[in-house]
């Protein structure tokens, strides 16, 4: 029965690239799928509440507030790589930052995708395609921006556990 169902999600996933790949450039895929991104963040800050702000399932892990701050900074960080530009924070300075509201951290972690669906908007293949220097690392900005979308994903992915310990049904995946 597992191996049924993880073939179909399989060929699912394949039929929908095949389709996706078809009806977008490059380009606007990235852009899409960012956007997709973006929502299901927002999906995720708005199913919280204040009172989880500085939530921590363990005392030596990120609280939640912390975890999206810590989100929003490396998508910064990631598209700025990519685009050739310095970070608008510098390490750490937002994900400490003290957010009193849901409002308030929603705001800045969506400002964060706008930022990176900006640069993305604004790279061409060819300028993809060209290398960048990540810490001590060679990789083409597109690589850049696709470990910048892991890296969103792991961190939003990670607050699955808060909103469940608190009683909150995390929002439905959101593949496609």
């Amino acid at each position: 029965m597992k191996k049924s169902l993880v073939l179909l999600l399989a060929g699912l996933l394949i039929v929908t690239q095949t389709i996706t790949a078809q009806s977008l450039t490059r380009t606007e895929q990235r852009i899409a799928d960012w956007q997709r991104a973006k929502t299901y963040t927002k999906e995720y800050l708005s199913a919280a509440s204040d009172e989880l702000l500085s939530f921590k399932p363990t005392p030596e892990v990120r609280s939640f507030a912390e975890q999206m701050l810590h989100l929003a900074e490396d998508n910064y960080l990631f598209a700025a790589t990519a685009a050739g530009e310095q970070p608008r924070y510098v390490f750490r300075e937002l994900e400490t930052k003290r957010v009193t509201s849901i409002a308030v951290l929603e705001k800045i972690v969506l400002e964060s995708y706008d930022y990176v669906i900006d640069i993305v908007s604004k790279l061409d293949e060819v300028k993809m395609l060209e290398s960048v220097n990540f810490f001590e690392l060679k990789m083409s900005r597109e690589a850049a921006l696709a470990k910048g979308f892991e890296h969103q994903t792991h961190h939003r992915g990670q607050t699955t556990v808060y909103l469940r310990l608190k009683g909150i049904k995390p929002p439905e995946e959101k593949l496609f």
